[in-house]
């Protein structure tokens, strides 16, 4: 992966032909007392690999930071740089793998290698209540995250709006499928699909990750509609 980053970062996309690529490994980033933990697959060879900042610079990053703007948990609906101003609220992003994957498809050694990153940036996520996974490399990457430290989650378990709780009852775990130009493009993941995982997780939030009711649900997305008319009004 290292070689396979910096020859990026060499050769460079022809549009981007004069900027320098960051090229090195990219870390999380967002609000160090976030109480959500969003888990991406890997940086993007001409987004993150060039931007150096998570699921920023390319198409994932565009429906990602539209949909969080939408509820309140980022503070613009564009990522194309690092100092562009953005700004994370209640969240800290991340992915499994630092580096850009050949294929953007890393190997089971590759995932291993990267594994105490993201341990350690939970770690350091005290005040983490929930984690949004994107994609089910992300999931598989919690459950060994949560294995080390004696959690436990369903192994074999994914599918886009699933909520988990995790054994000790700490966490919860919302899968989604990840934001890829292949699942949007292709229809797998829709707009609404995906606005529908931030309203999910704004309500656990602000119900302290508890069960609701489906008339206290409806409630509580009447509450993130109304904010986010009134941050564009």
């Amino acid at each position: 992966m290292v070689a396979w980053r910096e020859e990026i970062a060499r050769v460079k996309r022809r549009a981007y032909l004069n900027e320098e690529y960051w090229g090195k490994p990219v870390p999380g980033f967002g609000n160090t007392n976030a109480r959500i933990l969003v888990v991406g697959l890997a940086p993007g060879a001409h987004g993150s690999n060039r931007t150096g900042r998570m699921f920023t610079g390319d198409a994932s990053g565009d429906v990602l930071f539209r949909s969080l703007h939408k509820f309140g948990f980022a503070s613009q609906p564009v990522s194309h740089y690092q100092k562009d101003g953005l700004t994370l609220h209640d969240m800290f992003i991340s992915a499994i793998c630092r580096c850009v994957p050949p294929g953007n498809k890393p190997t089971p050694q590759e995932i291993t290698n990267c594994m105490p990153y993201l341990g350690a940036e939970l770690a350091c996520l005290e005040q983490c209540e929930g984690i949004v996974v994107l994609g089910r490399i992300a999931y598989d990457g919690i459950v060994r995250v949560f294995s080390h430290i004696g959690i436990d989650l369903p192994r074999n378990e994914f599918s886009h709006g699933n909520l988990i709780r995790s054994s000790t009852g700490r966490f919860w775990v919302l899968q989604s499928y990840h934001p890829s130009r292949q699942n949007t493009q292709t229809g797998r993941l829709t707009e609404d699909m995906f606005n529908q995982i931030w309203a999910t997780a704004g309500a656990l939030l602000y119900n302290h990750g508890s069960m609701m009711d489906i008339r206290e649900y409806n409630r509580v997305l009447g509450i993130l509609d109304e904010h986010n008319r009134n941050d564009n009004s």
